[in-house]
């Protein structure tokens, strides 16, 4: 069934009204980090770093930076192995209940975020890791599990499992069958999960602030500082995690694009 020319002229409209509306405030902010006024103000009078120093001058902005790149890590890298591994079992095995146990590990991405941030709190409470630094990394461990799962889950689909079988057949274990015939293979997803765990755990607010205690991360600390004045820092901080963000998502669009290059010579 095709559309009409209106229908499509409607969707572009609307698409192009949703992509400004979500532009806007970034092409508002990221001029405001480098205002010279004193407070907040659009246009800025002039240019200045001034936003920045203080930031990279401040000790408690460095240390959330330190806490928040920290737990990203090892929490985005605790989600790869676990998320890829679940992935490679609902992908590959075939067990009764294999569709409840995918929908119970999709679970945290569906549920409201204040849901699962309070389960989080209750859930660490009992065991005596909430407020600290290690129950943090094991939220969002949680939280970023589900994430590396729908990346892996649909490279692992499309790996022809008859490789995976020929290496078995040559005698190569499970263990080294997947280190060095599938991750060399899926190492584009495999990097591309990686970031999109670690973006997300870099730019948790919500749980962060139920079980954090007097850890800071960049996130909480924005939200404590926009609690209790608008600090023109926070300008420079947001202008920083959109940088981030950008870079991550241009150096998986690379990495996907040189896969996808590949793979076609290769064809």
């Amino acid at each position: 069934m095709t559309s009409s020319p209106w229908t499509r002229r409607l969707l572009a409209v609307i698409g192009i009204f949703g992509l400004v509306f979500l532009t806007v405030p970034i092409l508002i902010v990221i001029p405001m980090s480098f205002s010279s006024a004193k407070a907040l103000t659009f246009p800025p009078p002039g240019f200045s770093l001034r936003w920045y120093e203080a930031f990279f001058g401040d000790p408690r902005w460095m240390e959330a930076m330190a806490t928040s790149a920290g737990v990203a890590v090892v929490s985005s890298l605790l989600a790869l192995v676990l998320g890829g591994l679940a992935a490679y079992g609902l992908r590959r095995g075939s067990f009764a209940g294999r569709d409840w146990a995918e929908g119970n590990f999709m679970a945290p991405l569906i549920v409201p975020t204040i849901i699962v941030a309070i389960a989080l709190y209750l859930g660490l409470a009992k065991i005596g890791l909430l407020g600290s630094l290690l129950g943090l990394v094991v939220a969002h461990t949680i939280l970023n599990v589900p994430l590396v799962m729908m990346v892996m889950g649909v490279a692992i689909r499309e790996f022809d499992p008859r490789i995976e079988q020929v290496a078995w057949s040559l005698g190569a274990s499970w263990r080294t069958t997947v280190w060095k015939v599938m991750l060399p293979n899926l190492a584009p997803s495999v990097f591309a999960a990686w970031i999109f765990a670690f973006i997300g755990s870099f730019d948790e607010v919500i749980v962060t602030s139920f079980i954090a205690g007097k850890y800071e991360t960049v996130p909480k600390k924005m939200f404590n500082e926009l609690v209790l004045e608008v600090n023109p820092i926070i300008t420079a901080v947001a202008t920083l995690l959109i940088g981030l963000t950008v870079l991550a998502l241009a150096a998986i669009t690379i990495v996907l694009a040189r896969a996808g290059k590949l793979k076609q010579t290769l064809a």
